[in-house]
């Protein structure tokens, strides 16, 4: 029987990872059966909890159980997709019996807490907060139902609940945190409850930590600092001093900002985006240290054993035949959902992750007349396969998503997905030959979309962004959109890195897959090969532990 009134980690910690870490984060992608994730935040942070198991590290981690989920994606009587919100059960959760109130609003709201024991899933424990309570009303049960609400009242009370339920909840498990690590600023409320304790900022700097993960705007939240006030994300802490702790002189409070001004050490997700992160923040005043930790993905999760085992012995027989079975199970569900029956014989290209403006999903169709040549080629046949997640209320996204649809009917060598979610995000990886990514170069903080599909012999075929500098050798590894000066107006570098991919896979990958498939093996096997140790989260869960859990709370050497 668990102690939740004295937890410790149930497994022996290696010494190494002895520090007591807690790591928030509004999403956990731990499995496909626990809907808690929309994508990449959650992903990276499933893989992060894989690896501290597999390390054995001295590490809970934080989240939000979601009634709803994200949503549903599913598709409309004419094909288009739409959301569903459907209520999820779980028999695996274990009720810890932990009940305590959080006020927000000034309205106490009841949080219970649920316990993911290591053993289900083989990751470090984790504990879920949920407001769904019989004494709560609908509105204080309605701030746990759907990940990501697009109110900004609702978006405040879920990083209530996720920052200052959480570390309520550690007092209450006595698990006494060295660190409190804040993947996201989603739980930026925990730094005011233990601000409170000593209403000192360099005791605070020594316990907590930060990672940023996007340099989009929209992913680095504002509020007005009076409505974050009035909610209670600052607790007892009074506006004056908030202001002066976070140096907020306006009333716009930025999350991002203020937990670089709390935090002793932050890192960005790759070697480019913690350059483009200081060069974002660096000039602010009272920023810590931002350093930078490469992003990586749990191999042990995602790899596909024979096909590694295969470019291991460079046994290109091998690769070739388990290359076409993945193909063959997930083209099963490319005819289950879209009637189109592809051939396992013909290089299949995906583009899947979450459907944003940036991303450009639809880039290579933007001149219809040069994708009709593309994908009518008879003597070099390519199939494509599109499928992500928009947020459910981006209408321009959820267009991109339906113009695709539309475009994927009139040509049985495309189709469009929906239920883009671990299982088959997996699919799509082990089952594709190319991986296409083509985010606006210095938009996508990391991208470890990419990572997996290489470690199941998917060719990334991507702009010069996130984690591929740290991968890519064109045409040995991967092939690598030729980068443009991000100043560049948007409509200009579309255009030129449409021709860009278009003239690389017409040019070089088509010709050698078809015609020097010994050459396309070698290629595919130095993926294999190059993906790992590196972008595997067991390095990226170590480094976290000698990098940023040592947080000695020093300001950054370029701020005021």
């Amino acid at each position: 029987m668990t102690d939740f009134h004295n937890f410790k980690v149930p497994y022996k910690t290696n010494k190494q990872f002895s520090k007591r870490v807690a790591y928030f984060s509004m999403e956990f992608g731990i499995d496909q059966a626990l809907k808690i994730y929309s994508g990449g935040l959650g992903y990276l942070a499933g893989s992060h909890m894989r690896s501290a198991f597999q390390l054995k590290q001295n590490l809970v981690g934080i989240g939000m159980l979601w009634k709803y989920g994200y949503y549903d994606q599913v598709r409309q009587g004419n094909g288009f997709m739409t959301d569903a919100f459907i209520e999820k059960h779980y028999n695996f959760l274990e009720d810890t019996g932990i009940e305590f109130e959080v006020k927000v609003n000034n309205h106490p709201v009841i949080v219970k807490a649920w316990y993911l024991a290591p053993e289900v899933f083989g990751t470090a424990p984790i504990f879920l907060l949920s407001t769904i309570h019989p004494q709560n009303d609908y509105l204080a049960q309605s701030i746990s139902h759907q990940l990501y609400d697009q109110v900004s009242e609702a978006k405040i009370a879920s990083g209530i609940i996720l920052g200052i339920g959480g570390a309520k909840l550690l007092d209450i498990l006595n698990f006494n945190p060295d660190i409190y690590h804040l993947n996201e600023a989603h739980a930026l409320s925990a730094a005011f409850h233990l601000y409170g304790k000593s209403k000192d900022l360099n005791v605070l700097k020594k316990q907590l930590v930060f990672t940023t993960h996007t340099p989009v705007p929209a992913g680095n939240e504002k509020h007005n600092i009076y409505l974050l006030d009035k909610m209670g994300f600052f607790e007892e802490i009074s506006l004056e001093e908030v202001r002066h702790i976070t140096k907020t002189h306006d009333d716009t409070f930025n999350h991002t900002l203020a937990g670089l001004r709390m935090s002793g050490i932050a890192n960005g997700v790759s070697k480019m985006h913690g350059e483009v992160a200081r060069d974002m923040w660096t000039g602010n005043e009272g920023i810590c240290p931002i350093i930078h930790i490469t992003n990586s993905q749990n191999k042990l999760y995602w790899a596909d054993k024979a096909l590694d085992k295969a470019a291991d012995k460079n046994d290109k027989k091998a690769y070739r035949k388990r290359k076409r079975e993945l193909k063959k199970e997930l083209f099963k569900i490319v005819a289950d959902q879209t009637g189109t029956i592809m051939d396992p014989d013909v290089l299949t290209m995906v583009w899947a992750r979450r459907f944003a403006p940036y991303k450009r999903a639809d880039l290579i169709t933007h001149d219809m007349e040069q994708f009709e040549r593309l994908v009518g080629n008879t003597d070099k046949p390519i199939q494509i396969i599109w499928a992500g997640k928009p947020y459910p209320k981006d209408q321009n996204a959820i267009a991109i998503f339906n113009k695709l649809e539309a475009i994927s009917r009139s040509y049985g060598n495309c189709a469009v997905l929906v239920g883009y979610e671990l299982a088959l995000s997996k699919a799509l990886k082990q089952g594709s030959d190319v991986w296409l990514n083509t985010p606006r170069v210095t938009r996508e903080a990391s991208g470890t979309s990419g990572m997996t599909a290489a470690m199941n012999g998917s060719v990334n075929l991507s702009t010069f962004d996130g984690w591929i500098p740290e991968f890519a050798k064109h045409g040995e590894n991967a092939f690598i959109i030729p980068s443009q000066d991000p100043s560049t107006p948007h409509y200009t570098m579309d255009e030129k890195d449409r021709l860009s991919t278009l003239e690389i896979i017409n040019r070089e990958i088509l010709p050698v897959y078809y015609d020097s498939p010994d050459k396309w093996a070698e290629i595919v096997f130095n993926g294999i090969k190059d993906v790992t140790p590196f972008f595997d989260s067991d390095r990226m869960a170590t480094e976290y532990y000698q990098k940023l859990f040592s947080a000695k709370g020093k300001p950054h050497p370029g701020s005021v």
